[in-house]
């Protein structure tokens, strides 16, 4: 399935490269590696999972079992005169893959 801003395969895995300061730099989605502008504004925030919702348990010492992460980044690949499509990616408690949750 390809992906396009217009109808964006939400919730896919997607690899993502940070800096070593944590920031996001390169997404690799549409079977290209889009590069992060870092000129322009990148948003970082924190959201609650329903924890009282789910049916998980865990025991003590398991860690956050609630914060889901997100980023907002500007991006393009690396080649040609294609616009910067805004991307929000996302990581669910306790997961180690980002999922992109939209383009535009």
């Amino acid at each position: 399935m390809t992906m396009t801003p217009e109808a964006p395969h939400k919730h896919q895995d997607i690899p993502v490269q940070f800096s070593p300061d944590g920031v996001p730099m390169a997404l690799r989605y549409e079977n290209k590696i889009w590069m992060v502008d870092s000129d322009v504004h990148t948003a970082h925030w924190f959201t609650r999972d329903s924890w009282w919702e789910t049916q998980l348990r865990a025991a003590v010492g398991t860690g956050d079992l609630v914060s889901i992460e997100h980023w907002q980044v500007q991006a393009k690949p690396p080649t040609g005169d294609q616009e910067l499509r805004t991307s929000t990616i996302r990581r669910e408690p306790l997961s180690t893959a980002w999922l992109l949750e939209s383009v535009s």
